[in-house]
């Protein structure tokens, strides 16, 4: 038979290949590895801090014609009416959607910046780590934006849905598949600059923070991620918040009163916000934005490097029992 896969037909010098079994050279781990520390950094961040990404997604999702709803008002409108659970609906559809979408993040970054950076994927070299940071949140974004959608649209006060499985059903009888990556280009448009700006500052300020005390740097390596992260995740979200409120615009669209377009162009919507809200529109929801991913890219990263240091010891005691 054409796939017969027998032993006794398999040539000894062609070992047979699985892509997750691939070592990273510069970190000592496999591949599978690297996509299991960034699905527990996704979820950790994530998980951490979804009650602030709940205020954003109120703020940002209100019809361009309505009046300014600040962070305050947010907040209170939710302990009103819902109390403390109410800044945790959507969480599921976030779960399931954070978990496998930050396993490629992380794993393509890590193989993109060896690629790029050969031969030294440790070395200060911030255009390879922003180029690797976009490979990686492209691959990442065909993950997580249906997930994203469903997730938004639970948040929404009033939200027509009642759960996941319902949202999806819904959403796909009634809008078509189609409905689920109508934010996708905007995401990708988002996220691809964030990444760059993200991963670039991150790696810049983590060295920066190394060389001022090199003699220290094992032992107070958390903090070098924690404040790297915070710096690098505060600085993406206020330079991408435009694109942040285009894309919850269109993942929201017709559901509790939002807008809804004829068109997925981010043109189309920005131009609509700008003439209903002038570009102050464009800014809504900064503040949680940036609240959100300072203290979520300090969670994330030193929660990813705590898990492949994890992975290293594991390697290393199979090695030398």
């Amino acid at each position: 038979m054409a796939a017969d896969a027998s032993p006794k037909f398999r040539d000894p010098e062609f070992p047979e290949f699985h892509p997750l079994d691939l070592k990273i050279s510069h970190d000592g781990l496999k591949f599978w590895q690297f996509m299991i520390a960034g699905s527990i950094a996704g979820l950790v961040e994530h998980t951490a801090m979804f009650p602030v990404d709940t205020l954003k997604t109120l703020m940002q999702a209100r019809p361009c014609a309505a009046p300014t709803f600040t962070l305050r008002q947010a907040l209170r409108s939710v302990l009103t009416h819902e109390g403390p659970i109410g800044l945790y609906r959507g969480i599921t559809a976030m779960s399931l959607g954070a978990g496998p979408a930050h396993a490629v993040y992380f794993s393509v970054y890590e193989l993109c910046k060896e690629f790029f950076s050969n031969p030294n994927p440790n070395s200060n070299n911030s255009a390879a780590h922003a180029v690797s940071g976009v490979f990686a949140t492209v691959a990442s974004d065909a993950v997580f934006t249906p997930m994203d959608v469903v997730k938004q649209r639970l948040q929404l006060r009033n939200s027509p849905y009642s759960g996941v499985v319902d949202c999806v059903k819904r959403v796909f009888r009634e809008e078509g598949f189609r409905a689920f990556y109508a934010s996708y280009r905007t995401t990708v448009l988002m996220n691809a600059p964030f990444t760059a700006v993200h991963f670039s500052t991150y790696e810049a300020t983590k060295r920066a923070l190394m060389g001022f005390s090199p003699e220290s740097a094992n032992e107070e390596r958390l903090i070098f991620h924690v404040t790297a992260g915070a710096a690098a995740g505060a600085l993406a979200a206020v330079v991408t918040t435009p694109l942040d409120v285009v894309k919850t615009q269109l993942q929201c669209q017709g559901v509790c009163g939002c807008d809804r377009y004829t068109s997925s162009s981010t043109g189309d919507v920005i131009r609509t916000i700008v003439s209903k809200n002038g570009y102050a529109g464009l800014m809504r929801g900064w503040r949680p934005r940036m609240l959100f991913h300072a203290p979520a890219a300090a969670i994330c990263w030193s929660t990813y490097e705590a898990s492949k240091t994890f992975f290293q010891e594991l390697n290393t005691s199979k090695k030398h029992p």
